[in-house]
C-alpha cells in the first residue's frame, strides 16, 4: 500500500469517528432538549394557573401571585433560549 493510501485510509478513519461521535452528541443533545421540553411545558401549565389565581384573587394576594408568575416567565424565556440554542 503507498504512502498515499495510507493516509486516506487513516483520513477516512478519522472521518469516521468523528461522525460517531457527532452522532452520539447529537443523541445527548436531543435528549437534553426533550427534557428542557418536558420542564418548559410543565412551567408554561403553572403560569397558566397561576394566571387564572391573580384574575380572581384580591389585590394584595395577586402581588406575591404576579412576582411568581413573573419569576416562571423569566424562566420559561431562558430555557427557550437553551432549547434554540441546542437546536
Amino acid at each position: 500500500m503507498s504512502e498515499q493510501d495510507q493516509e486516506r485510509r487513516s483520513l477516512l478513519e478519522r472521518l469516521e469517528r468523528e461522525r460517531d461521535e457527532l452522532k452520539l452528541q447529537i443523541g445527548l443533545a436531543k435528549l437534553e432538549a426533550k427534557e428542557e421540553w418536558k420542564e418548559l411545558q410543565d412551567k408554561l401549565d403553572s403560569l397558566r394557573g397561576r394566571l387564572k389565581v391573580l384574575g380572581s384573587e384580591a389585590r394584595d394576594a395577586s402581588s406575591d401571585v404576579g412576582t411568581a408568575f413573573d419569576l416562571v416567565a423569566a424562566e420559561i424565556k431562558e430555557g427557550i433560549g437553551r432549547l434554540r440554542k441546542l437546536l
